[in-house]
C-alpha cells in the first residue's frame, strides 16, 4: 500500500483560493495525484470550525474523485480555524475511523490534531504536533503532549502493527537541520522535544526514512516561507515523518520525500510498505 502525508497549511486556501500560494499547492495535488497512494493523510487544514462548506466538498470531488475522507477542525475552546487534520483514503477500502482524544493539556485536544483509520490488519494513524511556540511557551505542554502521544501509539500497537505519519514538528539529530549549531534553543529542535522523539521510538517504533536512507544529509521537509531563499539554498529541516511498528518495518519500501516545487513550507512525504 502507498501512503502519503502532508502538512497542507491550509486546505482551506487551496480550495477557496486563487492567490499564488494556492495555486501551488493545487499543482501539488497533481504530483500527489500522480503517485495514486490509498491514502493521503493532511495536516493544517485550517478548516473552520461549521466543517466543510459546499465549496470545499465540491473542490475536493473535483481533485480527489476517487476517494472517501473523514476530518477533525478546531472546536469550541480552540483558535477558530487553527490546525485540523483530513484523511482520505481510496473509496473501495474499508476502515474505521476517530479522532482521538490522548488526555493532552487544554486547548491541544480540542485542536483537531489526530485522525486514526483502523484497518483488518492495521491502523494508520496520523497527528499533526502542537508547535513549542515562541519563546518556547509551550514547552512544558509540549513535554507533555509527547509522552501522551507515545503512550496512545503504545496501546494501538499492542492490539495491530502500527503506521503514524505526520507533522511532528521537532528534528531529531543534527543531521535533520541544515543549521543545527544555531537552532539548539529554537522550537522543534529542543533537546526536551529530541528526547520526547526518541522516546516514541523506544516504544518499538521506526523512523522510516532513517531505515531506508541510514545517515543521508541535506533531505528535508519544511522550509520556512519567511526566509524567501530558505528552499533554494536547501536550509530546511527533516520534521515530518513516517513511523511503523517495529515488527513490520521490514516491509517498508519506500520512504522518501515528494518534490513540491518552488512551494516553500512543507513538502509531501510518501511510505510504500507491503502490508
Amino acid at each position: 500500500m502507498k501512503f502519503i502525508s502532508w502538512n497542507i497549511d491550509s486546505l482551506n486556501a487551496a480550495l477557496t483560493s486563487d492567490s499564488n500560494r494556492a495555486v501551488m499547492t493545487r499543482e501539488v495535488f497533481e504530483s500527489i495525484k500522480k503517485e495514486d497512494p490509498d491514502v493521503i493523510a493532511l495536516q493544517e487544514t485550517k478548516l473552520p470550525q461549521t466543517g466543510l462548506s459546499k465549496k470545499h466538498k465540491e473542490k475536493l470531488a473535483e481533485f480527489f474523485p476517487e476517494y472517501n475522507y473523514v476530518h477533525v477542525n478546531s472546536s469550541e475552546g480552540a483558535r477558530k480555524s487553527y490546525a485540523g487534520c483530513m484523511t482520505l483514503f481510496k473509496k473501495e477500502l474499508d476502515i474505521n475511523s476517530n479522532f482521538p482524544i490522548i488526555d493532552a493539556p487544554d486547548p491541544m485536544d480540542l485542536e483537531g490534531r489526530m485522525v486514526t483509520l483502523e484497518f483488518d490488519d492495521f491502523y494508520f494513524t496520523q497527528v499533526y504536533t502542537p508547535n513549542a511556540g515562541n519563546e518556547l511557551v509551550r514547552l512544558d505542554d509540549r513535554q507533555v503532549w509527547d509522552r501522551k502521544y507515545a503512550d496512545y501509539l503504545t496501546k494501538l500497537d499492542k492490539e495491530k502493527p502500527v503506521i503514524a505519519a505526520g507533522d511532528f514538528n521537532v528534528a531529531h539529530t543534527p543531521i535533520d537541520l541544515a543549521h543545527p549549531e544555531s537552532n539548539h534553543r529554537s522550537a522543534g529542535f529542543t533537546d526536551e522535544e529530541r528526547e520526547g522523539f526518541t522516546q516514541i521510538l523506544d516504544k518499538g517504533f521506526i523512523d522510516t526514512f532513517r531505515h531506508i536512507h541510514g545517515d543521508v544529509e541535506g533531505k528535508y521537509t519544511w522550509w520556512a516561507q519567511r526566509v524567501k531563499t530558505s528552499k533554494i539554498n536547501n536550509s530546511g529541516w527533516r520534521i515530518d515523518y513516517f513511523l511503523v511498528s517495529d515488527r513490520i518495518k521490514d516491509k517498508v519500501g519506500r520512504s522518501d520525500m515528494i518534490d513540491s516545487g518552488k512551494r516553500q513550507d512543507h513538502t509531501p512525504i510518501v511510505l510504500e510498505i507491503d502490508i
